[in-house]
């Protein structure tokens, strides 16, 4: 449902930010506080080799920046909920400038402990009043090699300041210097755009699909070399950090900062390769479900059946998540009734209010939603998702210190996505009406598909064309091309049409120009069906060991975060688990289809 005006909406169905600040001029109080007693940090410069100082000012700056923390998030969901509200504006202006200011003030705390003695680190690490920060302090002491001179420091952070343009230029081409053309759809003229576009992919009409794609295309197509040199430009920026660091490739550097071993990266490269078969036979069957002469690169995303769509008011699809859980256990489920119950949530769409969703933590509070509910499927499993990270944030609050509090991107889609499939997991076990059984059937298929396949081949394709870079080899748009279009043979196989503009697929993909990121996403859907399949299989230990996953925020690395839930992504077990999970549902799907 939509409204026009947010003074409409039942207060249940909007979050309570009063939760956080009591009102506004709480909040400015508590602005007013951090603004002066945030410059009282810059006396502790020069003082932080000593023991007492340095736990003084941990908790000092721990306690300000809670608050920050807060205020920052009050300022960006009251921002969310009427992005044309002034006052909004201005509060949100604020406390970013507030947070830049408190950086600035804060730039000399890791150069200055960085700079003691690995024995004086070592110690304090050991330091039990020092828990709370041993995190932070294990990365400095192990960051000290890739630490440089106050001169070479200064001299990067200035090449920052154009290097980074590579990505910015992308983006201005990508949102607004390339124009895409007009197709004509049901007798209409059609602009397209990204969303138009991602729309028209899931067009009934075969011919609809082939004139978008073939356009949308067309405007790359048209920048291809200029694409090509701002995104060879930007591999080579990673490369000259990475050199500049002490690093021996552009790879090393990003998975050391995520403290992720590059054995995991291998490893998901190599199942993948071994786990083509399923994925080719989807397509086939794909290909043969929907009774067309030729499968094209264009026809994967369309829906195989129509009128499936799961429609039910919120409070019902509220009840399908509570039932989807229901395997977490009792203790799991409360939490989530009172984040429905006590308006952590902000459920409906205005005018003016923040399209998507998403889910934020306030440290201290609790984690909030924002929705923009509507009567579909899609929207009950964004529910369960957001709910996901939400939990997550929860635990590990409840759990960790606020400084061991924030767990890492490469777990961060694990929880939200293991929800999504235990939803879908009782959804397919309770769904009396054929029609749509056959429809979440391909969408789990589907999910995997293009979030474990897909972002795999983008990881290999980033792979190869770092490789490139760091042999000294030229990185033409045709190099390019040509790798890509081999990859995307091998990954979806021979029973679709490689269409010419695949190839071309690259060169507008944004995550790109952010080195080495894209494989999280599949290491995160593979964690997280792993992790459902357990929970479904083996029961209260398997959950008792993921809340432990949950528990732990970013107190150790996430890979061995993940052991601890039972998923080793350094061996084959995940990939052989989520891969039997693709053959058991396309097996369902063959067998409902006959």
């Amino acid at each position: 449902m939509s409204y026009q005006n947010r003074s409409e909406i039942p207060e249940k169905y909007k979050w309570n930010l009063g939760d956080i600040f009591a009102s506004t001029a709480d909040w400015e109080e508590n602005f007013a506080y951090v603004s002066k007693e945030y410059k009282k940090l810059s006396d502790y410069q020069g003082k932080l080799g000593d023991r007492d100082t340095l736990l003084k000012f941990f908790k000092t700056s721990d306690k300000l920046d809670i608050v920050l923390e807060k205020l920052y998030c009050y300022a960006f969901m009251s921002y969310n909920e009427d992005s044309q509200d002034a006052d909004k504006q201005a509060r949100y202006a604020r406390v970013y400038g507030l947070i830049t200011e408190c950086g600035a003030i804060a730039a000399f705390v890791s150069p200055e402990i960085s700079a003691l003695p690995d024995e004086q680190l070592k110690k304090l690490i050991a330091d039990p009043e020092f828990s709370d920060y041993d995190v932070q302090l294990k990365k400095l002491l192990e960051g000290k090699a890739h630490i440089l001179s106050h001169a070479e420091e200064k001299l990067l952070a200035n090449v920052g300041a154009f290097s980074d343009q590579f990505h910015e230029v992308f983006n201005r081409l990508d949102s607004g210097d390339i124009k895409f053309g007009k197709i004509t759809v049901d007798g209409k003229e059609v602009q397209l755009g990204h969303g138009a576009y991602s729309m028209l992919l899931q067009h009934k009409d075969q011919k609809v699909r082939k004139t978008a794609f073939e356009t949308y295309y067309k405007s790359y197509i048209e920048k291809i070399n200029t694409l090509a040199g701002l995104y060879e430009g930007s591999v080579k920026a990673d490369w000259f950090y990475a050199q500049a660091k002490k690093f021996n490739s552009t790879m090393e550097q990003a998975l050391f900062y995520e403290q992720v071993d590059k054995a995991v990266y291998d490893n998901l490269i190599k199942c993948m390769h071994s786990s083509f078969a399923p994925l080719h036979k989807y397509v086939a069957l794909r290909k043969k479900l929907m009774g067309v002469e030729t499968l094209n690169m264009y026809d994967l995303y369309v829906s195989i059946f129509e009128n499936a769509d799961i429609s039910c008011e919120y409070e019902e699809a509220c009840e399908l998540v509570m039932k989807g859980l229901a395997p977490l256990g009792n203790d799991y489920l409360e939490v989530v009734r009172k984040a429905f119950d006590s308006r952590w949530i902000d459920v409906h769409e205005t005018p003016t209010k923040r399209s998507g969703a998403y889910s934020m933590g306030v440290p201290t509070v609790h984690p909030y939603m924002l929705l923009n509910y509507q009567k579909t499927t899609h929207d009950i499993f964004t529910i369960a998702h957001e709910m996901g990270h939400s939990m997550h944030t929860y635990y590990s609050e409840l759990a960790q210190p606020h400084a061991k509090a924030d767990y890492k991107i490469f777990v961060a889609e694990v929880a939200s996505t293991c929800n999504e499939v235990l939803l879908l997991k009782y959804l397919l076990k309770t769904e009396k009406d054929v029609n749509i059984k056959k429809y979440l059937l391909q969408y789990y298929l589907d999910m995997l598909r293009t979030t474990m396949y897909r972002q795999a081949m983008f990881a290999e394709f980033e792979q190869i064309s770092h490789d490139l870079v760091e042999r000294g080899e030229p990185m033409t748009a045709e190099a390019l091309s040509a790798k890509y279009l081999e990859l995307n043979k091998m990954y979806y196989g021979e029973a679709v049409t490689h269409n010419d503009e695949i190839k071309y697929e690259w060169a507008r993909i944004p995550h790109f120009y952010r080195a080495f990121y894209v494989y999280k996403y599949a290491t995160g859907i593979i964690s997280a069906v792993c992790l459902a399949e357990k929970i479904l299989k083996e029961g209260e230990p398997a959950v008792k060991n993921y809340k432990k996953f949950l528990s732990l925020g970013g107190s150790i690395d996430p890979v061995s975060e993940l052991k601890v839930a039972g998923v080793d992504l350094t061996s084959e077990e995940p990939f052989k688990i989520v891969t039997k999970s693709f053959e058991d549902t396309l097996a369902e799907l063959e067998k409902i289809c006959k």
